[in-house]
C-alpha cells in the first residue's frame, strides 16, 4: 500500500530541481534530475494534485563572469545563451516544468536583496573578515578534511585561500534547530544514507558562521546596504525556489509564530502576497550529492532566519559514470540531452535516464548498455505487446470484444497500489520495474491463450481473451504515462480512447475501464528496434 505519510493529503505537489549553474551547456547529470522530476510531476497530476514543479538557471558567481570573459563575452549574454540551451534541451525531452527561473531575471533580485535586508536587520547577517579555502569550480568554501590530495574531490583543483572583508551569516546560531528537524525527519533526508552523511556533518563538526558576499565578484546581486558588495553565489541561487512561485521576498508578519520561524507540519499551507507562494514549502526538492551539504546546511538555516518552513524533504541521487569512468570532454564520453533523443527518440532517452539505475544511488551507463536495455524492455518489451495486441484485435469484428472475465480485477488492483507506494515514496525505479513486469505478465497471458488461434477457430472465448488483453495495455499505458507520455498516449489513441491528461484517476485505475466493442486501429511502431 502507499506510504500514508507521504501521500500528500493537501491535494498539493511541489516539487524542485536546483536551478543548474550554467557555465556549460546541460549534460546527462542535469538530465537524470529535470527527468526524474518531471516524472514525478506528472504522476501528481495525473492522480489530480495542484502540482507545480520548477526548474532553471543559476548564472551569477565568479566562475560564470570568468567563463564568459574567456570566451569574449559580457556575462549577461554568455548566461542568455547557455540559459537558452537548457531551455532547449528540456523541450526537447518534453519536460512540463512550470516555470524556468533565471536568477539574473531583474524581479529575483529585487527579492533577494529585500530577503537579505530582513536577514541583515534581523542581525543575522554581519560585517567581519572571512579567511578559508574556496573553490572556484563548485563556489563552496571547504576544509583541509574536505581536501583529497590537497585539491577539491569534485573538480581537482587546489582550491585558494581566501582572505577578505566580508558579512557573515550566522550559520552556527541554527546548528541545533537544524540537526534536531533533521535527525526527527521534519526535514526529511533520502536515501537514509545520505541523512546519515549529514548528522555525521553536523555533530563532528558543526556549522560555522560563513561568507556571505563577496566584494571583489561584481557579477552578482548588489546587497542593498552596501553596494561594494555582491551576495555570495549559494545566497543568491537558493531563494529561487520561493521567486521561482513569484515570492517578491517581503515577509508577512503574521506569519511569524516565535524565534526559529514557524512550526513545519504537513498540513501547512501558507499563502503570501502573490503568485503561486502557497505551493511552499517544497515536498521535495532533487538534487544530486553534490551540493547536499550546502541544501542540508546554509538553505535551512537562510528559511529559519527568514521566518519560513523547511521543504519537507531533499531527495538525493548519485552519479552517472560512462562505462566506468567519470564523464570528460577529453576522453570524449559526455553524453549530452541530445545525443540520446536522437537516437532513442523523446520517450526512448527519458525511459533510459530514468531506468539506469537505483534511483538515489550511482550508476554505470554506456551506449552499449543503453542499447541493449532500449531494445530489451522498449522493442522487444512494451511496443512488441502494444503492436501485437492492436494486430490482433484489429483482426476480429469489434462487436466481438466483450468483458467477460473479473478475475484480472485483484491482481490489477495489487499493481496499481505497488505502484502508488513506489512513486509516492520516490523509488522511481521500482515503479518502472513494476510496468515491466506487467508487460511480462501479459506477454505470459498472451502465450497462454493463443488468442490467434482462438481467432482463427472462431472460439467464444476470444472475446473475453481479447478484452483481458486490451484492458492490460491500457492499465500499463497509464502507469507508464509519466515516464513516456507521447507513448502512453499513442497506446490510448491506438484503443479508440481519448486524452490520458484528462481522465478521471479513481475510475481509470479500476478494471473494466475499456468498454465493449472498442474501435481498435493500428499505429506506427512505438519503438524501432536499434
Amino acid at each position: 500500500m502507499p506510504n500514508s505519510n507521504k501521500i500528500n493529503f493537501n491535494n498539493k505537489f511541489y516539487i524542485t530541481t536546483p536551478v543548474y549553474y550554467v557555465n556549460a551547456s546541460p549534460h546527462i547529470g542535469h538530465t537524470y534530475t529535470t527527468v526524474a522530476a518531471d516524472v514525478l510531476a506528472r504522476y501528481h497530476r495525473m492522480i489530480g494534485d495542484k502540482t507545480f514543479f520548477l526548474t532553471g538557471a543559476d548564472e551569477h558567481g565568479a566562475k560564470i563572469e570568468e567563463v564568459a570573459r574567456a570566451a569574449g563575452k559580457e556575462p549577461q549574454e554568455f548566461t542568455d545563451e547557455v540559459a537558452a540551451s537548457f531551455q532547449l534541451a528540456w523541450g526537447e525531452l518534453n519536460i512540463s516544468n512550470d516555470n524556468f527561473i533565471r536568477t539574473s531575471n531583474p524581479e529575483h533580485k529585487k527579492a533577494v536583496q529585500k530577503a537579505l535586508q530582513f536577514m541583515y536587520d534581523k542581525g543575522d547577517i554581519y560585517l567581519g573578515k572571512y579567511e578559508s579555502l574556496y573553490c572556484k569550480g563548485c563556489e563552496q568554501y571547504l576544509s583541509e578534511k574536505d581536501l583529497v590530495g590537497g585539491l577539491c574531490p569534485d573538480h581537482k583543483i587546489k582550491p585558494e585561500m581566501m582572505s577578505e572583508e566580508s558579512y557573515m551569516f550566522k550559520l552556527s546560531k541554527y546548528q541545533e534547530e537544524l540537526l534536531a528537524k533533521i535527525k526527527s525527519d521534519e526535514l526529511e533526508i533520502l536515501p537514509i544514507e545520505r541523512k546519515n552523511e549529514v548528522v555525521s556533518f553536523y555533530e563532528n563538526g558543526g556549522l560555522n558562521d560563513i561568507s556571505f558576499s563577496r566584494k571583489n565578484v561584481k557579477w552578482g546581486v548588489q546587497l542593498p546596504w552596501d553596494k561594494k558588495h555582491t551576495a555570495y553565489v549559494w545566497a543568491d541561487a537558493f531563494l529561487n525556489y520561493l521567486t521561482g512561485l513569484d515570492w517578491n521576498g517581503s515577509i508577512n508578519a503574521s506569519l511569524v509564530k516565535g524565534v526559529g520561524g514557524i512550526k513545519n507540519e504537513k498540513s501547512t499551507n501558507l499563502r503570501y502576497s502573490r503568485g503561486n507562494i502557497d505551493f511552499w514549502p517544497a515536498d521535495v526538492q532533487l538534487m544530486s550529492k553534490d551540493i547536499l551539504r550546502v541544501h542540508a546546511t546554509i538553505w535551512p538555516a537562510m528559511l529559519l532566519s527568514l521566518n519560513l518552513p523547511l521543504p519537507k524533504t531533499l531527495f538525493i541521487h548519485g552519479y552517472f559514470l560512462i562505462d566506468g569512468q567519470k564523464m570528460s570532454k577529453s576522453l570524449g564520453n559526455v553524453i549530452t540531452p541530445g545525443d540520446l533523443v536522437k537516437k532513442y527518440g523523446v520517450d526512448g532517452a527519458r525511459y533510459l535516464i530514468v531506468s539506469a539505475t537505483t534511483f538515489g544511488h550511482d550508476g554505470n551507463i554506456g551506449w552499449d548498455k543503453f542499447d541493449e536495455k532500449y531494445n530489451a524492455d522498449l522493442a522487444n518489451g512494451l511496443g512488441n505487446l502494444a503492436a501485437r495486441s492492436v494486430a490482433l484485435a484489429v483482426k476480429m469484428e469489434k462487436s466481438k470484444i466483450k468483458n467477460k472475465n473479473d478475475n484480472l480485477k485483484l491482481k490489477i488492483k495489487q499493481s496499481w497500489n505497488r505502484y502508488q507506494g513506489a512513486l509516492e515514496d520516490f523509488r522511481i525505479d521500482a515503479g518502472i520495474n513494476i510496468i515491466n513486469n506487467e508487460i511480462k505478465y501479459l506477454d505470459g497471458y498472451i502465450t497462454e491463450n493463443k488468442p490467434w488461434e482462438l481467432i482463427k477457430n472462431e472460439d467464444e472465448r476470444v472475446g473475453a481473451v481479447m478484452y483481458n488483453i486490451l484492458e492490460r495495455i491500457r492499465h500499463i499505458a497509464l502507469m507508464a504515462y509519466p515516464f513516456m507520455p507521447d507513448t502512453a498516449e499513442k497506446i490510448y489513441e491506438s484503443l479508440g480512447l481519448g486524452m490520458i491528461e484528462k481522465v478521471k484517476f479513481e475510475e481509470a485505475i479500476k478494471w473494466g475501464g475499456l468498454e465493449v466493442g472498442i474501435n481498435v486501429k493500428k499505429s506506427n511502431s512505438l519503438f524501432p528496434r536499434i
